[in-house]
């Protein structure tokens, strides 16, 4: 589906002080080269502080760049979200696999967001899975609901199965690897471990070791981004299929993929809150692919 295009609004940094206007977009946004940006910009695509923009313009901190990007055709993802529980102040409702939560590499209409939102104007969400990862998200549907329980998110508790490659030799893993942004080779930077990263903590329990994996039920103790699978990783168990993270916590050396590409087996099958405006404890389950249950 070919969406409409989005408005992309820029402020120029004082890294920008000087610079030409493509170069210095090239430079922030390293998915396009400075020919493509000039480009864009002899296609009349741009706007610098409100009027056409040209190519050799040099710029000043605080200038806004408005790129007005034309409508692209979005790869196919799944087209439907299963609703879990739901009252007049929040909505859980279950992810499949393949579709993006939020918009973003590439996706803009063909996103969980725009689906709930469709069924539950003004929904926002409170978190997010990674594209291929299913199970339960929840969303805010007041403002009042969703300030408390964001304010309060330290105290929402999340489950996990995951399938990781080689048979642990334990029962209980407490994971407490610290998380960071590392270099890779087509994006600049992706979270990993990292010795300088923040602190992070995940622990596994085994569910089901089989013939040349584990099955792990994983408690998050921290929020950090793609945490369970560089965990899992850092751990010596790769989840099986992640085209990304090897052992160590790390990206491949050889072709490494990106974040959001699929292959792997994660879900998000328990979440607990308690209710930000009723207080009552509420338990939201989503049912977990078969490949995941024991003995799958």
């Amino acid at each position: 589906m070919q969406n409409q295009g989005y408005r992309y609004r820029h402020v120029v940094g004082p890294e920008g002080k000087g610079i030409p206007l493509a170069a210095y977009l090239a430079h922030a946004f390293n998915h396009s080269t400075e020919a493509e940006w000039v480009d864009r910009l002899a296609g009349g695509e741009l706007e610098l502080d409100g009027t056409v923009a040209i190519s050799n313009s040099r710029l000043r901190p605080g200038q806004v760049v408005i790129w007005n990007r034309p409508g692209w055709l979005e790869e196919e993802t799944p087209t439907s979200f299963e609703v879990l529980w739901h009252d007049g102040h929040l909505v859980a409702v279950h992810k499949p696999s393949g579709l993006p939560t939020l918009p973003g590499a590439g996706f803009y209409q063909n996103t969980l967001l725009t689906l709930v939102q469709a069924q539950f104007p003004g929904a926002r969400p409170l978190h997010r899975l990674g594209r291929a990862t299913s199970g339960v998200v929840l969303f805010g549907l007041t403002p009042e609901a969703t300030s408390r329980l964001l304010g309060d998110w330290g105290g929402v508790t999340k489950q996990y199965l995951a399938l990781g490659t080689g048979i642990a030799h334990s029962d209980r893993l407490d994971i407490r690897t610290p998380i960071g942004e590392v270099d890779h080779p087509r994006l600049g930077k992706v979270f990993a471990a990292s010795p300088t990263g923040k602190p992070s903590r995940s622990v596994a329990t085994v569910v089901e070791r089989r013939e040349d994996s584990t099955l792990f039920r994983v408690d998050l103790h921290t929020g950090r981004p793609h945490q369970i699978r560089i965990h899992l990783a850092s751990a010596g168990h790769p989840l099986a299929g992640d085209p990304l993270y090897t052992h160590g916590g790390v990206p491949k050396i050889e072709n490494p993929g990106l974040p959001g590409d699929g292959g792997y087996w994660l879900h998000a099958e328990r979440m607990e809150f308690t209710h930000p405006i009723s207080g009552i404890k509420v338990i939201v389950l989503a049912k977990c692919p078969l490949m995941l249950q024991p003995g799958g």
